[in-house]
């Protein structure tokens, strides 16, 4: 290595590589989120670079230096060891070598550094939805100035409207996040190409140092930088498994839709760093911000949050269906038999059958249930969860009721109605009060009264259920996804 010279160069800086040095350099650029036109604000920019990325590795950053050309006045540089090329992670990912063990080591040194971290007010209101939305908005002021040269359109405006619904329905989840003290100061723009996996251990270097606001918030979105950058050269299931291990270390929880929208951001960010580059003059960038950008819509679509309604008459496979769509979806399966016994202080597993319209099924307790049931579904909403909704919703206000709920959580609303022959219904009917165990109270006679008087519902897609429980799960799924392209 020693006596070997390059030069590497980015959209912000520039890196000549002399020896077993590095010396790094800031352009005289102004951009949106920087400028360094100024000499001494570079210098300062080098300090600040060395100082924060002193926090995560060490023996690597040595100080600021100078380069001083032939002409002119002399360029303040970060001076660095220089580390092996060939070991870098976005070279032996895209190699095919086994990483598993250095991104292991990894998710230890971060769990460790963010649990360590500094959590100033700074981190907690960046983590907030306000700030989260204004970052969001900067990156698509940038992005729509390269639309048709560089990225696709119609991907970054859904890309923002996705963006856009998320963040207004989700308040509760990103208070919680700051409360539960998970807003910290971090590394903020972690990349495979900066983390070099060495035999004493993995080193990430390069943390983000021109804006603090950039760099501090919540410490999944920084994690979440590198599973998008693991997902951008062809292994998801390496950013899965960092982030799973990283919620292990350090204790913490997220609800999926969460983690899908960080690394959507994480994926617009460097969409909107290819588009600069590209108009730089670099030839690669353009198919590279276009990736990303997919990347970002097609995360955002997944982390839609979804409020599900599955329902019919008694004993047409509601619950059946919708636990197999929530294990599916990942979503949190609410039942309205669970909640009405447990307003009415009915024991689980104990029978509380009624005549049509007595009991605990009257009116009244129709509306107390359902209302109970459509609360918990709003705080879980928003709190980033899916929710699939086991009922009869055979009234039409409470059917409103839900999408109610539904437009004031942003969330998704799909309703399915399962359907069967009603003479099936009624002898399945029969066949569970034999058995006993269910939860639901529903007997032939009520399954049969039901049936005959349930309203239309326009808006469900309706279910068979009289088939196998896979061919009646799949149809469902295939719904579900229909709704969500």
């Amino acid at each position: 290595m020693p006596g070997y010279v390059a030069a590497v160069e980015t959209h912000t800086g520039a890196v000549l590589l002399v020896g077993d040095l590095a010396y790094k350099i800031k352009k005289p650029v102004e951009l949106s989120f920087v400028d360094w036109r100024n000499r001494d604000d570079r210098r300062a920019a080098c300090d600040r670079e060395v100082r924060l990325n002193r926090r995560l590795v060490e023996g690597v950053y040595l100080g600021v230096g100078e380069l001083r050309p032939p002409v002119g006045e002399p360029e303040p540089a970060v001076v660095m060891r220089r580390l092996p090329d060939d070991r870098r992670l976005s070279t032996l990912v895209l190699a095919g070598v086994d990483v598993e063990a250095p991104l292991r080591h990894l998710a230890h040194q971060l769990a460790a550094f963010h649990l360590e971290a500094a959590a100033p007010m700074l981190a907690q209101q960046e983590a907030g939805v306000t700030a989260t939305w204004r970052r969001w908005e900067t990156n698509q002021c940038t992005l729509i100035r390269y639309v048709d040269r560089y990225v696709d359109r119609d991907a970054a405006v859904e890309v923002i409207r996705l963006a856009r619904r998320y963040l207004a329905g989700r308040a509760p989840l990103f208070e919680q996040r700051v409360r539960e003290g998970r807003a910290r100061d971090g590394h903020g723009d972690l990349l495979a190409d900066d983390v070099f996996c060495l035999p004493d251990g993995p080193r990430a270097l390069d943390c983000l140092d021109f804006d603090d606001r950039l760099r501090v918030g919540d410490v999944l979105g920084d994690v979440a930088f590198l599973a998008m950058d693991l997902e951008r050269l062809g292994r998801p299931d390496l950013g899965t498994e960092l982030l799973g291990r990283h919620r292990e270390l350090t204790g913490d929880d997220w609800p999926a839709s969460l983690a899908h929208h960080h690394i959507a951001y994480r994926a617009q960010v460097r969409a909107m760093v290819s588009a600069i580059r590209a108009e730089q003059g670099d030839p690669d960038a353009a198919a590279s911000g276009r990736q990303l950008l997919a990347m970002a819509r097609d995360h955002l679509r997944r982390g839609c949050v979804r409020l599900v309604l599955v329902g019919g008459s008694p004993a047409t496979g509601k619950s059946t269906l919708a636990t197999g769509i929530g294990d599916a979806m990942g979503a949190v399966v609410l039942r309205s038999d669970d909640v009405r016994k447990e307003l009415a202080g009915v024991p689980y597993g104990t029978s509380a059958a009624a005549a049509l319209d007595a009991g605990i099924y009257t009116t009244a307790w129709n509306a107390r249930a359902y209302a109970e049931l459509l609360d918990r579904a709003r705080r879980l909403l928003g709190l980033g969860e899916s929710v699939v909704l086991d009922a009869s919703w055979l009234d039409p206000c409470r059917r409103d009721e839900a999408r109610t709920v539904g437009r004031a959580t942003t969330s998704d609303v799909i309703e399915l109605r399962c359907v069967v022959p009603v003479e099936e219904a009624v002898r399945r009917a029969g066949v569970r009060s034999v058995a006993g165990g269910d939860l639901s109270d529903a007997g032939p006679e009520v399954a049969a009264a039901l049936a005959s008087r349930a309203p239309p519902w326009p808006e469900a897609a309706e279910v068979a259920t009289d088939g196998p429980v896979r061919s009646t799960l799949r149809a469902a799924l295939q719904i579900l996804e229909a709704v969500r392209r």
